[in-house]
């Protein structure tokens, strides 16, 4: 990881609901998982009527956010972290940072990243920020061919401390794999929420729920944990008392930045 933790500089971080997240990195504004859109109903692809429901508004609009950098977008298959709205805005920024196979699918401006690849960003100061991509699984082991392809990003430069976007991980097992070599991490990103559909794999998680994202803060050493993908979709079964319950439960309270 970048040696800056140490400085004590805070990272600026906004969640705007659901994935939707600013980040201040370097003098570059990034985006994750952009979603704009008003509450409403998005068909599933599978079999039955099966639908994502988002339940609140967005508390900003993409023109709201100003100037944009690059996106951070953990996959483009769903809704829920790639909207009508969301969709807009990708052709506005300079370079989209995604899966690789969601890379063709969106084209133009779009950057397919493999697990551990990186790529840079040039800063307005004469710096570089490396992107990379980091592995992360959208539910049980063997979901992709239904939940399709994911990934998570770590922010690093010489001078500034770190910063990881989980995107939608529920395996802790990449975040140890990520721990081993990164940690610790000044500012984790963490989309929360347990998510889970009745109808897909039994029940289980899709997402990280509180309990796992304490020990995920736990093992990558975080400083500062920013939950994110916890609130604005039906289908999170857990909130903000949720995540503050589990998280004091393992005494990492205080890591807790819900930076809206």
């Amino acid at each position: 990881m970048s040696g800056a933790s140490a400085t004590g500089e805070k990272i600026p971080v906004r969640v705007y609901g659901g994935p939707t997240a600013l980040i201040e990195y370097g003098g570059l504004r990034v985006v994750t998982d952009p979603t704009f859109d008003p509450p409403g109903e998005y068909p599933m692809p599978l079999p039955g009527d099966h639908k994502l429901v988002k339940t609140a508004p967005s508390q900003v609009t993409a023109a709201g956010l100003g100037r944009v950098d690059a996106v951070l977008l953990s996959h483009d298959e769903h809704d829920d972290n790639l909207d009508h709205a969301g969709r807009g805005l990708l052709a506005q920024v300079p370079v989209v940072f995604t899966t690789e196979s969601g890379a063709g699918r969106l084209s133009g401006n779009a950057l397919g990243l493999a697990f551990w690849q990186t790529s840079e960003l040039k800063r307005p100061d004469g710096g570089t920020v490396t992107v990379t991509g980091v592995p992360a699984r959208h539910g049980p082991v063997g979901c992709e061919p239904i939940t399709g392809d994911v990934i998570g990003f770590m922010l690093t430069s010489d001078d500034l401390p770190s910063v990881y976007v989980s995107g939608d991980n529920a395996a802790l097992e990449h975040v140890k794999e990520i721990a081993e070599r990164f940690a610790p991490v000044d500012t984790a990103i963490l989309f929360l929420g347990g998510a889970r559909m009745p109808f897909a794999f039994d029940g289980a998680l899709l997402t990280l729920d509180s309990t796992q994202g304490a020990e995920a803060a736990k093992t990558l050493g975080a400083r500062r944990v920013v939950p994110a993908h916890y609130d604005s979709w039906a289908h999170f079964q857990e909130g903000h008392g949720e995540i503050q319950a589990a998280f004091a439960e393992v005494g990492l309270a205080d890591r807790l930045d819900f930076a809206r």
